[in-house]
């Protein structure tokens, strides 16, 4: 299954797509390059204090028009849950997890800020989903340039799993993102790949990379017993 694990192509909710017509030039793009299921996963975050029903009503209005258009692509709902105390203790408290392929939940850390995080440790968190039977899933740490190899290695080894995105490969995040993501694909912890698509901008980088015979990776072993 060609599969994106990290999308932000619905309309108007995030930093991603601004209006239904870009979410179509996005979701064009990834059926484009060979994705057959894309998941989307607008940021839940200070900024971005989406919910499961704001979420839900753009996620039926890009299916409708995605519908109407002929794409022929298969689209999914969830989130990308950020550890930051004005939205995720609300979160969990409310049971507002959406699960990827109904297991994998996307936690993202503060990209540039880790005070952001206030008293949340990262690591407990990501027990607590562990508890609920869900596996947490590290998106892009390439770009945690505040994060140490010892605390990421610590994460991996309690069970989280780790996303990388097809942006750092591409250079699109600057050198010491793609510097950062090659090593750690070399130490052979990576599960998935997504491409983290916001705009037209990432298509054009991304187009660039895909077209240079860089190819989607397939997920069919962590979707087998779903």
């Amino acid at each position: 299954m060609k599969l994106d694990f990290h999308s932000h192509i619905l309309p108007g909710i995030d930093d991603g797509a601004r209006d239904l017509n870009e979410s179509l030039i996005l979701t064009k793009a990834l059926k484009d390059w060979g994705f057959e299921r894309v998941t989307c996963t607008p940021h839940i975050t200070s900024k971005y204090p989406n919910t499961p029903q704001l979420i839900q009503e753009a996620f039926d209005r890009l299916v409708e028009a995605v519908s109407e258009t002929g794409i022929d692509i298969e689209l999914k709902m969830s989130a990308e849950y950020r550890l930051v105390p004005q939205t995720w203790p609300e979160v969990l408290e409310k049971g507002w997890l959406m699960p990827i392929e109904d297991k994998y939940i996307l936690m993202e850390l503060p990209i540039s800020k880790p005070e952001k995080m206030g008293d949340i440790k990262p690591i407990e968190e990501f027990r607590k989903v562990m508890a609920m039977g869900l596996t947490p899933v590290l998106p892009h740490p390439e770009r945690y340039f505040y994060l140490s190899w010892k605390e990421l290695m610590s994460f991996v080894e309690a069970g989280v799993l780790i996303q990388c995105n097809y942006g750092s490969l591409a250079g699109l995040y600057g050198l010491a993102a793609r510097e950062n993501v090659n090593r750690i694909i070399s130490e052979g912890i990576v599960s998935f790949y997504g491409t983290d698509l916001h705009n037209e901008t990432y298509v054009k980088v991304l187009s660039n990379w895909f077209n240079q015979g860089n190819e989607i990776k397939d997920f069919s072993v962590y979707l087998r017993d779903l």
